[in-house]
């Protein structure tokens, strides 16, 4: 298993500036460390500045808030692209964008239209030098032990089509906090999270290529692989010989199962 050790919080110039992240920083992580403590990797680290795509794990629904502290922890401001159906809540829509998180329909849905599209978004982003956590695989995993399942587009097509740095992550602990699809998040005792943040991903070999569906999915493969092997550190594991498929097993890819 990969070596994790405690990580002093580095400050990026982005977080030094004033702004509402102060404000839920003071409030949140004083509570949550109180049920969590994080082990990082030591090659574990985000750009201190400039934009990129932060695309971890996901296997419980707490993993945004784990994610979320842990780039803080880091130096950097968190971002999500987050379900348009969030912004519609009171208080928490006033959070979101006071925060600057992005709203995104899925693809499909009645109010899909500006929102579907994210790169919009990703030019503001570029603009601003900020950076956005993307999970490839759209939701949580459906692989029964906890393993990346197939991933989506999404990720990888924001990297290709914006040239952001595609930095790929893996979590390992929420889900003592709170089980997949759990209703009760459990403090006591503390838990321990580790965290493991790769380099950027390669993507040279894909330059000067149409982005087509090929060129989207041997990208995906190759972030997801990246992805589970960060993961297989963490756990001191050996990770299933074939990504889970949803579709293989007669199961939807979205909603709780």
């Amino acid at each position: 298993m990969s070596e994790t050790v405690k990580l002093r919080s580095r400050s990026s110039s982005e977080k030094r500036r004033p702004s509402v992240f102060w404000v839920l920083a003071a409030l949140v992580i004083p509570l949550w460390s109180c049920m969590v403590r994080y082990r990082f990797t030591p090659e574990s680290k985000l750009p201190q500045s400039g934009p990129f795509i932060l695309s971890p794990n996901h296997y419980s629904e707490i993993d945004p808030l784990a994610m979320g502290v842990a780039v803080w922890h880091l130096g950097r401001v968190p971002r999500f692209m987050a379900k348009a159906s969030l912004f519609k809540i009171p208080v928490v829509s006033w959070a979101l964008r006071a925060s600057g998180q992005i709203p995104v329909d899925r693809a499909g849905t009645p109010r899909a239209g500006a929102n579907a599209n994210p790169m919009g978004a990703a030019n503001q982003l570029i603009e601003q030098q900020s950076s956005v956590i993307v999970y490839p695989e759209g939701t949580l995993t459906r692989d029964p032990d906890l393993w990346p399942m197939r991933g989506k587009s999404g990720a990888v097509r924001l990297a290709l089509e914006s040239g952001m740095p595609l930095i790929p992550a893996a979590h390992w602990g929420t889900q003592r906090l709170m089980p997949r699809y759990g209703k009760r998040i459990h403090p006591f005792p503390r838990k321990t999270i580790k965290v493991a943040v790769g380099e950027p991903l390669d993507l040279s070999r894909f330059q000067g290529r149409e982005i087509d569906q090929q060129v989207v999915g041997e990208a995906t493969e190759l972030l997801m692989n990246k992805i589970t092997a960060l993961l297989a550190g963490l756990r001191g594991e050996q990770p299933p010989a074939e990504r889970w498929d949803p579709a293989k097993h007669q199961q939807s890819e979205t909603g709780r199962f």
